[in-house]
């Protein structure tokens, strides 16, 4: 019934857009699907050494989730969950989706293959609903029931949004690994004013790109886009290059704070690409022993906009010190 290639040449039917819209654009409705969840299938379960990557959007964190999936030690939640992403075991059950289909380009164009099985960055669905301390006991059934589902006892979560989550998850799993990665600051503020205007251009073709994303979301870039900072901001124009730049600052400023703690790992991803002593010092890093081949590519565009140099001189000094962490 859900055909990830439809999806990824967003043709979806009557029934699937339907089907979404009943399990994602109510807070009530997902509410509700958790508490069955949890009813139904939650068991207290030892969940350790997991692995949280998060960082500004375009920053690697999808190409990182993938590379340390293949590791066969983690779960995480897949393309298989959706639309009831608050419900993995329970969807489970009502419709059986095992065998993988054939792999497509995801809608960003950006080289990314994925199929049904491949784990993606759903769990934002949670914290939109659970965005309070009072709920971190629920995060851990919630992860309880993600390792459930996939027979694991470890957890690897890619969720950008989590910039603003790392003392909670270090709170929930003290003795787990967070990775941020980083990019040349001016590739990174091309690639994601680029994306931004790419799928403003998608979402105001097709209103259900739209929606799906401001229902998982994912407000990094599109029409509905919410900046992480906004303190301290003073290009507020989002079709001006220095946005996407500042954004790249205020983000990765932010982001120093966590420095030197022994459990956080700042990575860069253009060293991640070229030098393979960086791969396997964060596979040693995260306690990995098996070898992983996984092919890193760096991408490296033409800069053709306008951007305010000084800004780009303060991006590259934390760029500098940030590569001088690992």
């Amino acid at each position: 019934m859900l055909n990830l290639e439809s999806i990824l040449l967003h043709n979806y039917t009557f029934l699937q857009k339907a089907l979404h819209r009943l399990a994602l654009s109510s807070n009530i409705f997902k509410e509700i699907c958790f508490d069955l969840e949890k009813i139904l299938f939650y068991e207290s379960k030892n969940i350790t050494d997991n692995v949280f990557i998060t960082g500004l959007a375009r920053s690697g964190t999808t190409t990182l989730l993938n590379a340390l999936y293949k590791s066969n030690k983690y779960c995480s939640l897949t393309y298989q969950d959706m639309p009831f992403i608050l419900s993995p075991n329970l969807w489970s059950k009502l419709y059986k989706s095992t065998f993988p289909i054939s792999e497509n380009e995801r809608a960003h164009g950006d080289g990314i293959k994925i199929n049904n099985q491949s784990p993606e960055a759903f769990e934002e669905v949670f914290w939109q609903i659970f965005q309070n301390d009072d709920n971190l006991n629920d995060y851990k059934k919630y992860v309880s029931l993600i390792c459930k589902k996939y027979k694991k006892n470890h957890y690897l979560c890619k969720n950008n949004q989590n910039i603003k989550r790392i003392e909670k998850i270090l709170k929930c799993y003290p003795n787990s690994k967070v990775i941020i990665p980083f990019r040349d600051p001016l590739q990174h503020a091309n690639s994601l004013f680029f994306q931004h205007k790419k799928f403003i251009e998608l979402q105001k073709e097709d209103k259900f790109i739209r929606n799906y994303m401001f229902w998982i979301g994912h407000r990094e870039f599109g029409i509905d886009y919410k900046p992480f900072k906004i303190n301290g901001l003073k290009f507020c124009d989002i079709n001006n290059f220095n946005h996407w730049i500042e954004q790249w600052y205020l983000s990765y400023e932010f982001l120093s704070n966590y420095k030197g703690l022994n459990n956080v790992k700042f990575i860069c991803y253009e060293d991640l690409c070229n030098n393979d002593e960086t791969w396997n010092k964060l596979l040693n890093f995260l306690g990995i022993d098996k070898k992983i081949i996984f092919n890193f590519k760096e991408s490296k565009k033409n800069i053709t906009s306008t951007f305010n140099k000084r800004l780009l001189e303060d991006c590259n000094n934390i760029y500098m010190e940030l590569k001088r962490e690992f």
